[in-house]
């Protein structure tokens, strides 16, 4: 059985089609890629996976069970096995890093803060900022804020973590900061769907990868069959023009 499975997924977006029957599968612990130009439904796939957008048609499969995003219990359900990182890290800024990671466990999750504390003090170390634990947003670069909020995903427990562009706002130098710490959750065999840009990483560590245009999947496989020996034209024409750069 398939951790996530997706069927003819469809999405509109102010009133137009973005998304076209997408049908992919997510088996445990693999990490599936969206690669794809600007505007091709990759994060609208995202979005539709956590009910931020509603899906137009298809289905969506979580271990087996179908998901009905117009009943709120499946929502919460979803919501509790999946977490997304956005391209911003979209952390209070009145709060520090510990306070950050902390909040929705306890405010939301009703936790026992002692235990998420704990737990969250951890995590920041896992992510390398356990030096930074009382540190304000401002007083973070821009690659530990984004570790703060995949530390701040991570501590909600998620099956499934999405990953949206989450190096896009990076200054170059600091992109590897977060790609490392990718790169531990995918050897401690995390499933993960990202979008990214960063073609040398997801040649790296994805298990499968999607080349999406148009809101439609023209081709997937893995990354060697992707980069290296792609059936599509028009996979390979946007795999050139990207390693050309």
């Amino acid at each position: 059985m398939h951790h996530l499975e997706i069927s003819n997924l469809s999405a509109d977006y102010a009133g137009r089609r973005v998304l076209h029957d997408v049908s992919f599968a997510v088996t445990r612990g693999s990490i599936v890629s969206l690669i794809g130009p600007s505007g091709s439904g990759k994060s609208t796939i995202l979005r539709v996976l956590m009910g931020l957008l509603s899906p137009k048609g298809g289905a969506i499969r979580i271990d087996g069970r179908l998901i009905d995003y117009g009943n709120r219990r499946d929502v919460t359900f979803i919501r509790d096995c999946i977490t997304i990182v956005f391209q911003q890290y979209n952390l209070f800024q009145n709060m520090t890093a510990l306070q950050n990671v902390t909040v929705a466990p306890v405010k939301i999750r009703k936790r026992d803060r002692k235990m998420v504390e704990a737990e969250a003090v951890a995590l920041l170390e896992k992510v390398g900022l356990g030096a930074k634990l009382n540190a304000f947003p401002d007083q973070l670069s821009g690659g530990q804020q984004q570790r703060v909020a995949i530390a701040r995903a991570l501590a909600l427990k998620p099956e499934i973590l999405l990953l949206d562009e989450v190096t896009s706002a990076l200054d170059p130098e600091l992109v590897h900061e977060v790609l490392d710490t990718i790169r531990l959750l995918a050897a401690e065999g995390m499933t993960m769907l990202t979008v990214s840009h960063e073609m040398g990483f997801v040649r790296e560590v994805a298990s499968n990868v999607l080349f999406l245009d148009g809101g439609r999947i023209v081709e997937s496989g893995t990354p060697a069959e992707i980069f290296d020996n792609a059936r599509e034209p028009r996979t390979r024409q946007f795999i050139g023009k990207i390693l050309a750069r």
